[in-house]
């Protein structure tokens, strides 16, 4: 294989699928709004919203359990059919919140429904990331992993486009009360289908070159001794992660509630702000990931780091002032453009931090641990501050986490140079000449 080509047909098929976890995983948020008094009894907006929160970050407390078991799962099976196994059971889920009751019909039983329903995508999304984090990584060659695996942020970023997207058909062409009865259901239905279609198509993805070594060799691949034989590398992964996702969920999935609920936006105002930015956003992935094979993993890291600490606060409180859809856009962007210092090599960092056998285990579950503390819940703590008077302790609280991350990246080794395979261990690299 030419070293110096990306495998096109790897980076897309390990992120279609991407591409449909997550679109199932942030639609709930993004039409929390219109299903929210459906399953819990009449009260005031902000306590159905911390309702609805509550149980988006139960999926958050699922997914270390989900990134043991298929970690796991991706260290001794295959990348491959880990890919296959976590969209089957996000289509399950999806299917589970289009069909659940109303408190109307069945009083908190519809509540039940989404918390199951909601588990089952934690366990999903666990092992998802690192499944989908480690094939792309694996598949590529060094000098253009930093490039193909911001292709996972972009499979994550274009699932959300694709439900804010459909959000904004809905809300053009349904009345709100059609949207907030039934309408809300049509985009876990379309989510279910669409994750069936992926499975097949993960069905034909061929297996990396580097766990191929391993297949034949360990019979202790992906084991809890072995990753904690790498407990640096493991609490690594924890604390580079913190200050990332929950700056990563402040400016996606709780943006348009903040924009609608505090800067008094229009719901559909505030939902093509995110769309139009998030777009931006996702464009802008494959471009620093690139840069990252050029300079180094930590440079882009450190920048996100320093933006995040010092410009959370003036950055939110702007945008909660925010009267219009222009600066609503630009102060979003602003936020985003920070955060893809993170978001385009957070996943090839992690990987390149492990040897195979236990590379996905040990991206999946620190990367869990850490979701499950910090990004899962962002937005309740968000909500939380909201409904005690005290909005800007949030923003100061995301600002401390990026602080905690930033010692970490001032501190952690340059990952861009690490062979995955022996093949690569044998040749010298050149990441600086390497080409698409």
């Amino acid at each position: 294989m030419n070293k110096a080509r990306v495998p096109w047909k790897a980076v897309i098929g390990g992120s279609v699928g991407n591409l449909v976890e997550w679109y199932d995983w942030f639609v709930y948020s993004s039409f929390a709004v219109y299903f929210a008094a459906s399953f819990f009894p009449d009260g005031d907006d902000t306590a159905k919203l911390l309702n609805t929160a509550a149980i988006f970050a139960v999926g958050f407390f699922m997914r270390p359990l989900g990134g043991w078991l298929l970690g796991r799962y991706a260290d001794r099976r295959g990348r491959k059919a880990a890919l296959t196994l976590t969209v089957t059971l996000m289509s399950a889920s999806a299917l589970l919140i289009a069909i659940a009751p109303t408190y109307e019909s069945v009083g908190y039983f519809g509540a039940l429904v989404l918390v199951v329903a909601r588990l089952l995508q934690g366990l999903s999304v666990g092992g998802e990331y690192a499944a989908s984090a480690t094939y792309l990584t694996e598949a590529t060659p060094r000098g253009r992993r930093g490039f193909a695996s911001s292709f996972q942020y972009v499979s994550m970023t274009a699932g959300q486009l694709v439900g804010l997207g459909l959000q904004i058909i809905l809300q053009n062409t349904m009345s709100k009360e059609a949207l907030n009865s039934y309408g809300w259901r049509v985009p876990f239905v379309v989510g279910a289908v669409a994750a069936a279609v992926v499975f097949y198509l993960r069905r034909s993805l061929l297996e990396t070159e580097a766990y191929g070594e391993e297949e034949e060799e360990r019979r202790d691949k992906g084991t809890i001794r072995q990753l904690l034989a790498h407990r640096k590398e493991a609490l690594l992964v924890i604390a580079l992660t913190m200050g990332g996702t929950v700056a990563y969920y402040t400016y996606t999935t709780y943006l348009t509630k903040y924009l609608s609920n505090t800067a008094g936006l229009a719901k559909e105002t505030a939902t093509l702000v995110s769309f139009c930015a998030l777009f931006l956003f996702m464009c802008l992935q494959p471009l620093a990931g690139a840069l990252s094979d050029r300079i180094g993993r930590r440079p882009l890291l450190i920048t996100f780091g320093i933006g995040s600490m010092l410009g959370t606060v003036p950055l939110m409180t702007a945008l909660g002032g925010a009267s219009g859809f222009g600066g609503a856009l630009v102060l979003s962007l602003v936020g985003l453009v920070i955060v893809t210092g993170y978001t385009s090599i957070n996943a090839v960092v992690k990987a390149e931090l492990f040897p195979t056998h236990v590379r996905a285990l040990g991206v999946a579950l620190p990367y869990a641990i850490a979701n499950a503390l910090f990004g899962g819940t962002a937005e309740y703590v968000a909500l939380w501050f909201k409904d005690k008077g005290i909005e800007s302790g949030f923003f100061w609280y995301v600002s401390a986490c990026a602080a905690v991350s930033l010692v970490v990246y001032l501190t952690m080794r340059e990952t861009r140079d690490a062979a995955l395979s022996r093949s690569e261990g044998a040749e010298p690299s050149d990441p600086v000449t390497a080409r698409v």
